[in-house]
This record gives C-alpha cells, sequence and structure tokens, in this order.
C-alpha cells in the first residue's frame, strides 16, 4: 500500500480512515515517513453559520511505527492486532471559536457578543475495528484538558469501495454527540449572551447533535505526490437546530490537497 494513503489532514480529509485498513499489507513498524503539503477547504465559519469561507492549511505528518505527528491531531500512537482491532491515542490542541469573522479558525460576525471559546488542549481516544479490508467500525472521545469545555463523542462506519497502489475512494458516516458542557458552549446562549446579542436564551441538551457524510478521493502520482479531495456533508439534529445561533441546518464543505512524502 502506499504511504500517502495513511495521512490524516487538519482539514477532516478522511485520512484517518484510510489509516486503519493500512495494516491489510503493512505493519505499523514499516510506516516511518514524513509527509508535507498544502490543502485547501471551504467551509462553514462555525457549526451552524450560514456563511463560508475558504481556508488554505498545512499538511504535515510524519510517522514513526506506531508513533506520529499530525497537524489536525497532534502526537500520538496507535496500536493495531491481527484481528483488525485498533487503538489510538493522542494529544492535541482545539483552536476553539471567535465572536468575529476569522481567517484562521471558527467563528462570525453573527456570533458577536457571544464571547469566544478558547483554544484548548485535549485527548482523543479512539477504538475501532477494521472487519474487512474494505469497511471498519469506531467509536472516538476527545476530553478538553486545559479548559473545562465538554467531552465529544464519535461514531463512525467506513466503507473503501476502491483501494489500489494509484487511487482510493472511501465513504465515511459519523454520528458525533457531546455531553451537556460542549453542546452548551457550542450551541447555547446564557443570560449574560442573551444580554449581549439580543438572541434569546437556549440551553440544548446533551446526547445526539448531527450526522456527517464524508466521500473522499485519493489519488497518488507517483510514490512522492499525491492529492486529495473530500466532499463533506453535516446534518444537525432537531434539539440544536432550536439555538439562536444556528442559521443553518444542512452544510457543505469541500477540501482539496497536495502532498509530498519524502
Amino acid at each position: 500500500m502506499s504511504t500517502q494513503k495513511n495521512l490524516s489532514l487538519m482539514t477532516g480529509l478522511l485520512f484517518t480512515t484510510v489509516t486503519s485498513f493500512a495494516n491489510a499489507d503493512d505493519t505499523a513498524a514499516d510506516q516511518n515517513t514524513f509527509t508535507m503539503g498544502i490543502a485547501g477547504q471551504y467551509a462553514p465559519r462555525y457549526s451552524g453559520s450560514n456563511h463560508q469561507f475558504f481556508q488554505v492549511l498545512p499538511v504535515i505528518q510524519g510517522r514513526k511505527g506506531a508513533f506520529f505527528i499530525d497537524s489536525e491531531k497532534g502526537l500520538g500512537y496507535d496500536l493495531q492486532a491481527d484481528n483488525g482491532l485498533y487503538l489510538e491515542h493522542t494529544l492535541g490542541y482545539s483552536l476553539g471559536r471567535s465572536e468575529r469573522n476569522s481567517d484562521w479558525r471558527e467563528g462570525a460576525n453573527e456570533l458577536k457578543g457571544m464571547g469566544n471559546i478558547k483554544a484548548a488542549m485535549n485527548t482523543a481516544l479512539a477504538v475501532g475495528w477494521s472487519m474487512t479490508p474494505w469497511a471498519s467500525v469506531e467509536g472516538k472521545a476527545i476530553l478538553p484538558l486545559t479548559d473545562s469545555q465538554g467531552v465529544q463523542y464519535q461514531a463512525s462506519f467506513t466503507i473503501i469501495p476502491l483501494q489500489n497502489d494509484i487511487d482510493t475512494i472511501a465513504l465515511q458516516n459519523t454520528a458525533m454527540f457531546g455531553d451537556h458542557r460542549y453542546t452548551l458552549i457550542n450551541y447555547g446562549v446564557s443570560k449574560k449572551q442573551s444580554d449581549n446579542t439580543g438572541y434569546q436564551t437556549f440551553t440544548p441538551g446533551g446526547g445526539l447533535y448531527g450526522v456527517s457524510t464524508n466521500l473522499l478521493w485519493n489519488h497518488q502520482f507517483d510514490q512522492h505526490w499525491g492529492t486529495t479531495l473530500n466532499a463533506g456533508y453535516t446534518w444537525l439534529n432537531d434539539d440544536i437546530t432550536k439555538s439562536p445561533i444556528v442559521f443553518r441546518r444542512n452544510s457543505f464543505s469541500f477540501t482539496g490537497a497536495i502532498t509530498y512524502t519524502f
């Protein structure tokens, strides 16, 4: 398998999904690579925004055996068993959200008066099972370490209908959950925020808050150069759409990247 198919982008390009299938013909010890590149992403300004923005992002991933550094995930390691079970643990960083339009993180002018969501370190633990070379399930929890921002949970199912030395196509569906603290910070409006913005107060509950679907195509030009295109769709549930800062329930994102593996 080409090492290019084991990348993970800051822009959420599903490389993390493709990674779970790498051991079909490579062991973790063989995966010693360093990759750099550049990505462009067109996505909502924040979850629930009705405005899109374009962002240029770096792509960086280095791996030595089970350990890796990644521009999306941070520092981490993964362990994989012969029966397809795998575990991944990472230490990463969330950029938070601004109450104004931002070129480098989530944020929009419609949030003026809501206050910023602080940047924070986090740790993530994922456990999955590659049932076949083309199908995988995974559960993931993301916990903040330096600020009390609540816990995110994800349950995903991925299929790879096409995979060879040149092309990979992957389709992933993810159910997204959050505890009460997480949904309150990201979608709620407190009394103070209501006074500042004029929005009505809103207190969401915890649990399932949305579903996302991503379709990825990765193409390898040679052993060094590759490109990836990703189209994503996100749906927010009924409770979350009652929030006055949620202006659009359904959103789309598009990402493209060029990468070089040394």
